[in-house]
């Protein structure tokens, strides 16, 4: 995220606890329980990106991780197309060795 993204989203996060307030007096609430309203509706959404950012951050959803992991498998994906077909049999002999090898482990 750049620093005019995030300075654009503190200015919305601003204007919206102020249209809210707004809204809230054109209701009929008076300033103070519209100002206490409005500040209840902005920490609750705070409050709720914060719980969907840890979700991501658990999961790792993150835009680095999967950056990273599309990175990497672009990377794998071309040593394969890189790879003649010796080596390609070769690898895949190893594979299906490691395979045979653990399906032992898990036996025993």
């Amino acid at each position: 995220m750049r620093r005019i993204d995030a300075i654009g989203i503190a200015l919305g996060v601003f204007a919206a606890g102020g249209i809210a307030y707004l809204l809230l007096q054109v209701v009929g609430l008076d300033s103070l329980e519209a100002g206490i309203w409005s500040q209840v509706l902005l920490v609750g959404g705070v409050l709720g990106w914060l719980l969907t950012y840890l979700f991501r951050v658990g999961t790792n959803k993150m835009t680095y991780h999967q950056q990273l992991q599309d990175y990497e498998d672009a990377v794998l994906q071309k040593r394969l197309e890189e790879m003649t077909p010796e080596e390609r049999a070769q690898l895949e002999a190893e594979v299906e060795q490691e395979k045979r090898s653990q399906a032992e482990n898990e036996e025993h």
